[in-house]
């Protein structure tokens, strides 16, 4: 009997301690990812392969990165609509002045620091001044995409040198190319910066109430205009992978990316109005995105489809978890008038 006592105690226990890690977000991706992985290696023989694990990821790996820096600018309160633009006009600037003589180093660099100005341009707008970020973004998107297409006079810049090809197209281990690597690293960065940081602090800080991070002595110009420039940096370097893989740029280099990257950042947890979200629910989110969009792939379905179902997984990703909020709003309120009734009755 009393051997039966202490199981049901530590069954309890485990409960106790398993509850919340049941109940979190994270938890649901992981589990709708690990259901999507096993219906695609059902369908597709050949889905677990590692090629095909690496073509999952390489195809899209840019979209990835640049969903870790937009993750930040949610957070924050804000949105990037300009992102895909500003990978585009990047992409551009590298090979026109590539083309013009100079060399692919220092143009590259060039097309990073392009970057970082177009970010900076986004967080003065918006951080400064004050303009709302749906507005500005939107204007940097036509604007930027504009720019790429001026500099190109739609052209395809092509030949670019093997070295820079060699990025994204040349494998490091196995058949994973030194992009994949990468994505790696800077997840690992983004988290211990979102989460290990004072400046993580700071931008949930920011998120969560502006007025109460100012008088609690946060310069929320100073966490907007990191946000928005570190997007905008984080763009370029996703511009210069796509430039990488197919070893050509054009001024419609990315375009309609955003809807993806915004997509995954929201499906992962992070609240549209900021303040909360997880780097690893992002993470999980992406790799649910890329896997379902594997699948639909090696099933030949079309890309409209696949654009449709894109679409409808980022009106899911908003609904569903201010759906659950509100919920748990309301039960609380509930709890604490039928407490407070209780206690009345008492009285």
């Amino acid at each position: 009997m009393l051997e039966k006592r202490r199981l049901q105690r530590r069954r309890v226990d485990m409960k106790t301690r398993l509850a919340p890690y049941l109940r979190r977000w994270e938890t649901f991706l992981l589990a709708l990812l690990v259901s999507v992985m096993a219906v695609n290696a059902i369908a597709a023989p050949g889905y677990l392969g590692l090629q095909n694990q690496s073509n999952l990821l390489e195809l899209s790996l840019e979209r990835a990165i640049v969903a870790l820096a937009m993750a930040f600018v949610i957070i924050s309160g804000e949105i990037d609509l300009s992102v895909a633009s500003v990978m585009g006009l990047c992409a551009v600037i590298m090979g026109v002045l590539w083309q013009a003589g100079v060399p692919i180093e220092l143009a590259v660099l060039a097309a990073i620091l392009s970057g970082a100005a177009c970010g900076l341009f986004n967080g003065f707008w918006v951080a400064v001044v004050g303009l709302p970020s749906l507005a500005v973004t939107l204007a940097g998107l036509i604007g930027f995409r504009g720019l790429a297409y001026f500099l190109v006079e739609g052209e395809f810049i092509t030949g670019l040198p093997d070295s820079f090809k060699a990025f994204a197209q040349q494998d490091l281990i196995g058949p994973f190319p030194t992009t994949i690597f990468l994505y790696a690293i800077l997840v690992v960065i983004a988290v211990v910066l979102l989460h290990r940081s004072g400046f993580g602090r700071y931008v949930y800080a920011v998120g969560n109430n502006k007025d109460a991070a100012i008088y609690s002595g946060v310069r929320v110009v100073r966490v907007k205009m990191a946000v928005f420039t570190m997007s905008g940096v984080v763009a370029a370097l996703g511009g210069l992978i796509i430039a990488s893989r197919f070893g050509a740029v054009r001024g419609g280099t990315a375009e309609g990316f955003e809807l993806e990257i915004i997509t995954m950042v929201l499906l992962g947890g992070v609240s549209i109005f900021g303040g909360s979200g997880t780097m690893i629910g992002v993470v999980l989110a992406t790799l649910l995105v890329l896997n379902l969009r594997n699948g639909m792939d090696l099933a030949t379905i079309s890309g409209n489809t696949q654009l449709g179902v894109v679409g409808l997984l980022l009106i899911f990703s908003v609904l569903l978890p201010n759906l659950g909020t509100r919920l748990g709003d309301r039960r609380r309120a509930r709890q604490a008038r039928a407490s407070q009734a209780g206690v009345a009755a008492a009285d």
